[in-house]
């Protein structure tokens, strides 16, 4: 029989890289409500697909202090539905959690590491993942940090905004993590189908605080500490993930570097 692959959340930022690594499967946006379980159930029993890859997910951290209702819904309740739906089809799932499960304490983090997160984002995500667990054993759950891409906001495209703007752009220099470019991971997703159920870290090689990522891209980044960049939401001073399960992704700044000259190739009007 041929492999069905079903992408949720298939429009966004890393969902638009999926369809790459997977142009025959059926792609679901908004005209799928995750959250609601009789329409999820429905769905995939009557798709009966091979492969479920949800990239669906509430990714707006500080949003996420001001709606937890719909980020415990999205990020945690959904998985819940989602998981038990593939269970009952026998269907592989493939879910992408965070680095913000993890409260930064510690230098570095291995896929068995405990948990502990700090804000509502993180919470919710570590429900969706301990709903996965609870309901099903043919999972990998995917655990990703820093993602920039085509077709959704990222810290990349709100910086160059920024620096385009202002003289200087403060960006805070006491957060470190590992940048992770949304086409490395979608193409990782593939590898990562073909091993064992379990977690995986997938990320980009290479770490650095978000500063030194700024200053990559940006002439006039200037670095700041947390306590000077006040957010809503609070965040790890360091959640660096390591791969310790799968062949290492290439270094973020060729990553970025490819990335940029996309965005410069499609501004101009040429083919990719």
């Amino acid at each position: 029989m041929k492999t069905r692959v079903l992408i949720l959340g298939a429009y966004g930022m890393l969902g638009h890289a999926l369809q790459y690594v997977f142009p025959e499967a059926i792609l679901k946006g908004h005209d799928l409500d995750i959250t609601d379980e009789h329409a999820i159930n429905d769905f995939i029993e009557e798709l009966h697909p091979s492969i479920v890859i949800n990239a669906a997910g509430y990714t707006d951290v500080d949003g996420c202090e001001d709606n937890r209702e719909q980020a415990f819904a999205v990020n945690g309740e959904s998985l819940q539905y989602i998981s038990c739906a593939c269970n009952e089809v026998g269907a592989v799932l493939v879910h992408y959690s965070t680095d913000y499960i993890f409260n930064g304490s510690k230098m570095g983090y291995v896929e068995d590491d405990i948990p502990d997160p700090i804000n509502a984002y993180g919470e919710s995500k570590l429900l969706g993942e301990m709903n996965i667990i609870n309901n099903m054993e043919n999972y990998r759950m995917i655990r990703t940090s820093g993602l920039f891409g085509e077709h959704g906001k990222n810290f990349v495209d709100t910086i160059l905004t920024l620096s385009a703007q202002f003289p200087e752009v403060r960006v805070v220099n006491d957060q470190t993590t590992k940048p992770t470019y949304t086409v490395d991971l979608a193409k990782k997703t593939l590898e990562i189908i073909s091993l064992i159920p379990g977690i995986y870290h997938g990320v980009n090689e290479g770490t650095c605080t978000w500063y030194e990522f700024a200053c990559d891209f940006i002439p006039n980044a200037v670095p700041c500490t947390t306590a000077e960049f006040p957010r809503k939401a609070k965040r790890p001073h360091c959640s660096v993930l390591t791969n310790t399960k799968i062949t290492q992704f290439r270094h973020w700044k060729p990553a970025l570097n490819e990335y940029l000259i996309n965005k410069k190739t499609h501004s101009t009007g040429y083919p990719r």
